[in-house]
């Protein structure tokens, strides 16, 4: 397959990330380095998305340090972003609603029409305190290279998404954004596949099978028009699990299950693994935790005296 031919991917992840862990970060590059191994995909960018602070989980501290924790997790990766759309919401969103409401971003911001997306970013992705008088999502500056790269476009999506789709919220608001990016108003586009998947564990794909956990509408919507990439935890058997659900098996062809070293180091990394050794002062949350958020959740004083 060529480079246009393949089916151009954005991975997106949502969760509590309660903390956010180097496992989660690992679950994304996991899954693109499979995906294109199987040589039909390119993934052009990854999302994180956190939970809304509404939905309940015992323990789950404020959407503002989770978006935080996400935000210094990421800060060294030049094609994974995170997202604060679900957690600027009035109240909690459906796993279905939040791609929805990506994929119908993406119609609005690209017109899923996009060019050289597979390009390598020059640029690191970083996030910037969002400017009310910032510039027009489309330019044209011929001195700038016009080649939208994956940084570029999820840069640009980030902006658009701050811009006209969240209710400003009571916080500092943060978008992750290219600084050079320029998508050029003259540029000559090639019509390519795009598609959002969504990226979990295989804890996840397991829940799938609670009778009564999950909306079956939804279900259908997820697994059949959008599609999930799995990454194999704690030794769990992907194939075993999808044979419990009917709609599982039914979209056994949109389900992608990463095919790696089943016994990863980061398999086994989980958010509560990492706050038990928060709260016990267990040095063995370095292996679990990178340092910028440890510094954080230390400073901030989360988990220490938590029992979520």
């Amino acid at each position: 397959m060529t480079e246009t031919t393949k089916t151009h991917v954005i991975l997106l992840a949502c969760g509590s990330f309660n903390p956010i862990t180097k496992g989660h970060i690992q679950m994304f590059e996991r899954a693109r380095d499979y995906l294109h191994k199987t040589g039909r995909f390119i993934v052009i960018g990854g999302i994180v998305s956190p939970v809304h602070d509404s939905y309940g989980k015992t323990g789950l501290v404020s959407s503002r340090h989770r978006l935080t924790m996400c935000q210094l997790a990421v800060q060294s990766s030049d094609w994974i972003r995170v997202d604060p759309w679900e957690c600027y919401q009035d109240t909690w969103q459906t796993t279905c609603s939040v791609l929805e409401h990506h994929r119908d971003l993406m119609k609005r911001v690209t017109g899923c029409i996009l060019s050289n997306v597979n390009t390598p970013s020059i640029t690191p992705v970083i996030g910037q305190p969002q400017n009310e008088s910032s510039q027009t999502i489309y330019q044209n500056n011929n001195n700038i290279s016009s080649k939208p790269t994956a940084a570029k476009i999820l840069g640009k999506v980030g902006e658009s998404l701050s811009r006209i789709c969240c209710v400003r919220p009571p916080m500092e608001r943060f978008t992750f954004v290219d600084e050079n990016a320029n998508l050029g108003t003259v540029m000559r586009y090639e019509e390519i596949e795009l598609r959002i998947l969504l990226l979990c564990g295989s804890d996840l794909l397991e829940s799938f099978c609670i009778p009564g956990l999950w909306n079956e509408a939804d279900m259908e919507v997820i697994v059949g028009e959008f599609g999930i990439v799995v990454v194999p935890r704690d030794g769990a058997d992907p194939d075993r699990i999808m044979n419990h659900s009917s709609i599982l098996r039914k979209y056994k062809n949109n389900i992608l299950v990463v095919k790696d070293d089943s016994n990863h180091p980061m398999s086994v990394v989980s958010s509560t693994k990492s706050r038990l050794a928060l709260q016990h002062g267990d040095g063995h949350v370095v292996d679990y935790l990178c340092q910028p958020v440890i510094d954080y959740i230390l400073k901030s004083q989360l988990y220490i005296n938590a029992s979520g």
